[in-house]
């Protein structure tokens, strides 16, 4: 059934008696405290001694306090967006846009920012040779390629290997050669920058993620999966291991003194490591990382948090964060949104157009359904199918049968659904960005629009007297929306909301979720700072 958007009716609804009036709520309160970054990628040590950070979500690349912890941003958006950092023979450095495909660089702080490669998608690590001063550079995940990089950016890069199984955050070895992990094959292998030879070091190793040398030319590697920081010899590719620390690893760099500093994307975490000594200590962490999407419990007491490097359980009266499914640690696919079924979780994946279906007894995982288009929501519908919202071919879809295997669209021409709940009256509710809340019946699938004129419209939940409560993040505050008479009104503002998209995101950015209890207390996921709040009504 094709809907366009602007043929969706209003009949009907301004005959309707309102609703009560609208509830306004206190300020804020802090539930799970905030965090910096927006998930933790490159990390890299320069020559002044500073530790360096990069976050693709966040677009931005940080300078570390070592000693305090604190964090400032020193290239924001979107220009600062590194999923690895590399510091030049001279200090200079240089960093790959993961989304962007763009290997960006520049001499010093004082210095403009350069292009020195594009059209690089998924461009992932990257290092410099100290004595030649060369530049390498790979892609994983969104390409499969190692190159190297012309520094003054005039001649286009050098193919030196492709297809190699995600060569990713690798270092320059003393000899020349290029040493790092295989992240699909397990492995930690070197290759030769000359010719793409690549021989085999150590396949000790489930989902490698990033290897560097220390100063006495002793080569550690850290495993994403098992959350293992190893140190491998190089002679027989032998491992041992120097620390235990949590799933979800993502990259590592040495200081002058050889302390190994490791992130951790699923919680903004870096922890600082002596090999010798095996001591560590988290300069940096966070209970969340990216909170977005939110489902409560129906006795009000678990929120579930699509984190998008986690998929958590938040405890409403203690705060208590528990991790349910981590990212590379797991089988979670970086969720945006979770929605309550019946006796299910249903978690979406807008970046790898995923669903997947998780028991709510025991978290085992009873689904996964890909290949859908960019999904933003989910809900489960009487009949124990489930309906999926298509943020980027403007869809839904009716997934049913085993394994949800059978599709059919219900709806089409949909301008970004971006928000999709079944409320507790059994209705079916929409915001699309282009600034509408609609209704679906879900015993025909007709749409009807019930407000027009929002300001990019997200998170959506609808409050114990029936009214509804939309976020507009661009706005920083909340409306409440009579869904008989579309009557809007201001409840909540100056909310820490409204994060700008970086590259490689849809329209939304990271959209905020909101929840409501059946005392009327409601819950939002903060992108500007991770922490996850509470407002109760005045």
């Amino acid at each position: 059934m094709t809907l366009p958007l602007r043929t969706l009716t209003l009949a009907g609804l301004f005959s309707l008696a309102p609703l009560a009036l609208a509830t306004h709520y206190s300020a804020p309160e802090q539930l799970v405290a905030p965090s910096p970054f927006k998930g933790v990628h490159g990390l890299a040590v320069d020559k002044q001694g500073r530790l360096l950070a990069g976050s693709v979500v966040g677009a931005s690349l940080y300078e570390v306090d070592t000693d305090s912890g604190d964090v400032q941003t020193l290239i924001g958006p979107n220009d600062g967006q590194a999923d690895d950092i590399a510091i030049g023979p001279n200090g200079e450095m240089a960093w790959t846009g993961f989304y962007t495909g763009k290997v960006m660089y520049r001499e010093n702080d004082a210095a403009p920012i350069q292009v020195l490669a594009t059209d690089l998608p998924g461009i992932n690590s990257l290092d410099f040779n100290d004595e030649t001063g060369a530049l390498y550079a790979s892609q994983v995940f969104l390409g499969d390629a190692l190159w190297e990089i012309d520094r003054a950016g005039a001649e286009p890069p050098r193919l030196i290997g492709k297809d190699l199984g995600g060569f990713n955050g690798f270092e320059v070895g003393d000899d020349g050669w290029l040493y790092g992990p295989l992240w699909f094959k397990g492995q930690i292998v070197r290759i030769n920058p000359e010719d793409g030879e690549l021989k085999v070091i150590s396949s000790d190793f489930k989902t490698p993620a990033a290897a560097n040398f220390d100063s006495k030319g002793n080569l550690y590697a850290i495993d994403t999966f098992s959350g293992q920081l190893k140190q491998v010899n190089l002679a027989d590719g032998s491992t041992e291991l120097i620390a235990q620390l949590d799933s979800a690893l993502d990259n590592l760099a040495l200081d002058a003194d050889d302390n190994i500093y490791v992130s951790n994307m699923a919680n903004n975490r870096i922890t600082r490591i002596n090999p010798q000594t095996r001591e560590h200590r988290r300069l940096v962490n966070g209970d969340l990382a990216v909170p977005a999407g939110l489902a409560l419990s129906e006795d009000g007491k678990t929120l579930y948090v699509a984190d998008v490097f986690a998929l958590r359980a938040v405890d409403t009266v203690s705060g208590k964060v528990t991790d349910l499914r981590r990212a590379h640690g797991s089988d979670a696919e970086y969720p945006i949104n979770v929605a309550l079924g019946q006796e299910r979780l249903l978690v979406t994946s807008f970046s790898t157009g995923t669903l997947q279906l998780i028991s709510r007894s025991d978290n085992s995982t009873l689904a996964m359904v890909h290949q859908l288009k960019a999904p933003s929501a989910a809900v489960e519908l009487d009949d124990g199918s489930v309906l999926v919202s298509e943020l980027a071919a403007g869809t839904l879809l009716r997934l049913s049968g085993p394994d949800l295997a059978e599709r059919s669209e219900v709806a089409s021409g949909l301008q970004g659904p971006v928000q999709m709940i079944k409320g507790p009256s059994g209705k079916i509710y929409l915001t699309l960005l282009s600034g509408q809340l609609a209704r679906l019946d879900p015993s025909d699938f007709s749409l009807s629009v019930i407000a027009e004129g929002l300001q990019l419209p997200e998170g959506l939940t609808e409050l114990p007297d029936g009214r509804l409560l939309v976020a507009e993040p661009g706005a920083q505050r909340l409306l409440s929306i009579d869904p008989q008479s579309g009557a809007k009104e201001v409840v909540a503002e100056h909310l820490p909301i409204g994060l700008a998209a970086g590259p490689g995101m849809p329209p939304t950015g990271i959209p905020t979720g909101l929840a409501a209890d059946a005392e009327g207390r409601v819950y939002f996921a903060s992108d500007l700072d991770n922490g996850l709040y509470r407002l109760t009504a005045e």
